[in-house]
């Protein structure tokens, strides 16, 4: 464990309010503060930043926990690489053991980021080099490339071998470069994962190279290969030139479908262009967009795959609040060929008439059915009314109606009707799992966190009682320890004595905050515990006799389970132990 007089260094100078608003815009409401989540898509602010107690809780999705737990979800770090993170930006010199070691693999966040660098060199010195690098020099060439944008977004190219060999001279060991995805292991032994390729390193907005895409410079299959999620990069956070792009996206985004896209982009003046990295944009990277930019506008193939991205896009956009608009490209596939085919001017012209989302659905819909057939005709309205009643604005409805009333040449009196009536149908759907879910969550039976929670329900809500008096009151432990008011054996579930054992440890090596369970519990657990913290923080302020009268229940309730225990738990149990 990092000394708790570090950590509670850290948690005083990295402020959770100023740190917080660095990412999601906050507004006061009492004490406290409020916000749309970083985590999960919503139109109404359910995210809450506690001052008070250095806090924050999501109530739509459950997240929370300290400063350090918020940028352990924000920037995909583990806990020691997320101290290390805020260490750095209090200009907090952390103690040498403490490495930011990730758990599965043993590599440290630091040493991918170095390796990434190193092979970033090595991958432009090949490139540059007359012989080697001269199949992916004319790629480029081929391609349209500059030798200044070439530079601008530190391309390069992969041999056949050498870059295992090279990392390895520079003392990186195998097991090291297998996790940050530059070799793989067979058989035989180890072997080069990016080769003969040209390579374009993914570059976070802090500057670090996270990771690289490698494209073959011929038709074999796969055209790309990527990094996978390493321990300083997750392919579902990231999004490619967007350390470039933020600077150039107060008129929005262009999010493009590849890397040649975007740089063709770049080159051709269009310095908002992004793209996501070999995948399909995540409710994660529409988020990120929406932190610095209010539209979108993409510009995926024109093929059906293309097409049917384009629609989950939208809806994943406009989900975290963002206004999307579809490029329409005719006699091109994509903004590359668009470009050199047209030139920039046009593109651009291009752009200022993109299409918005209903507007695209109507073409979509129009060119799915025929429109001649009454029974296609019904099933195109039927789809479009669908998506209207989808709508959260009243007055965007309405101007939906009016419009496909006009192009559908019907009363727009029926189309309300059925937007009214698949709008109810949502509505008592919604009200159902709503009451499903609540049924689930107060019965324990949905507790993923704490799966023992439904076996003994009373005794598990005595627990999250008592441990969120500690974690607010840590003194009640340390008034009470001699006593011997509880011990780990006192929880009947397994969450709650692995919480309090790590929290009696805590406060006996010098104290305990709710952050510090990052460093043994996932971030879902330690939301819980978060939670826990924040129900006792509206109650009465706890004292000695509330507290031991807490504890001896919980005591005697955990007797009475682990005593109504049937020999089949038993034999199970025991087992589990083994």
């Amino acid at each position: 464990m990092i000394p708790s007089n570090i950590i509670d260094d850290i948690r005083f100078r990295c402020e959770i309010e100023s740190t917080i608003s660095g990412y999601v815009q906050l507004r006061r409401a009492g004490r406290n503060l409020k916000g749309l989540c970083p985590f999960h898509s919503e139109r109404t602010p359910s995210f809450t930043v506690y001052p008070e107690n250095q806090s924050f809780y999501c109530f739509g999705c459950g997240a929370g926990g300290d400063v350090i737990n918020f940028v352990m979800r924000m920037e995909n770090l583990d806990y020691i690489s997320a101290v290390e993170y805020l260490a750095d930006k209090a200009g907090i010199t952390l103690p040498s053991q403490n490495s930011g070691i990730e758990r599965d693999t043993g590599v440290s966040r630091k040493r991918i980021l170095a390796m990434n660098v190193e092979a970033a060199r090595f991958y432009r010195s090949c490139l540059l080099d007359e012989r080697i690098g001269a199949a992916g020099r004319a790629y480029f060439q081929e391609r349209g490339l500059s030798s200044a944008i070439i530079s601008r977004f530190g391309l390069g190219f992969a041999p056949i071998s050498g870059t295992l060999r090279h990392l390895k001279s520079l003392g990186f060991t195998e097991n090291e470069i297998q996790t940050g995805y530059f070799c793989g292991k067979s058989e035989r032994g180890y072997y080069d994962y990016f080769r003969g390729r040209v390579m374009f390193p993914i570059i976070d907005v802090s500057g670090n190279v996270i990771a690289f895409g490698g494209r073959v410079l011929d038709d074999s299959k796969p055209k790309y290969l990527n990094t996978s999620d390493t321990p300083a990069f997750k392919k579902s956070k990231n999004l490619f030139a967007l350390n470039f792009a933020k600077k150039y996206c107060e008129n929005g985004f262009i999010l493009c479908e590849g890397y040649m896209d975007v740089i063709a982009l770049h080159a051709a003046g269009f310095q908002n262009a992004i793209a996501t990295l070999g995948t399909a944009i995540t409710a994660e990277q529409a988020r990120i967009l929406k932190k610095y930019a209010s539209k979108v506008i993409i510009t995926y193939d024109s093929d059906e795959a293309g097409q049917k991205a384009t629609a989950r896009a939208m809806t994943l956009l406009e989900e975290a609040g963002i206004d999307a608009k579809v490029l329409k490209l005719q006699d091109a596939k994509d903004p590359d060929e668009y470009i050199k085919k047209f030139g920039a001017e046009k593109f651009r012209q291009l752009i200022e008439g993109s299409r918005s989302k209903f507007d695209y659905l109507i073409e979509a819909v129009t060119e799915k059915y025929n429109m001649e057939a009454d029974e296609e005709k019904i099933k195109a309205l039927n789809e479009v009314c669908l998506a209207i009643s989808r709508v959260y604005s009243n007055i965007e409805r309405d101007i939906y109606i009016e419009k496909t009333a006009k192009i559908f040449a019907i009363d727009p009196k029926s189309i309300q009707g059925d937007v009214d009536r698949l709008r109810r149908r949502a509505v008592k759907e919604n009200d159902k799992k709503r009451r499903a879910d609540l049924i689930r969550n107060t019965s324990g039976s949905s507790d993923r966190v704490n799966p023992d929670f439904m076996r003994q329900p009373k005794a598990a809500r005595l627990e999250e009682e008592v441990l969120g008096m500690l974690f607010l009151h840590n003194e009640l432990l340390t008034e009470e320890l001699k006593d011997g008011v509880l011990t780990g054996e006192d929880f009947s579930t397994e969450f709650g004595r692995r919480l309090y054992v790590f929290f009696e440890s805590a406060v006996q090596n010098g104290g305990f905050s709710i952050g510090m369970l990052g460093e043994s519990f996932t971030p879902d657990e330690v939301s819980r515990a978060t939670r826990m913290l924040l129900n006792r923080s509206e109650l009465p302020k706890n004292d000695g006799d509330i507290f031991r009268l807490y504890a001896e229940q919980l005591r005697e309730e955990t007797k009475k389970a682990k005593s109504s225990l049937s020999i089949a738990d038993i034999i199970n149990q025991k087992r589990t132990q083994k």
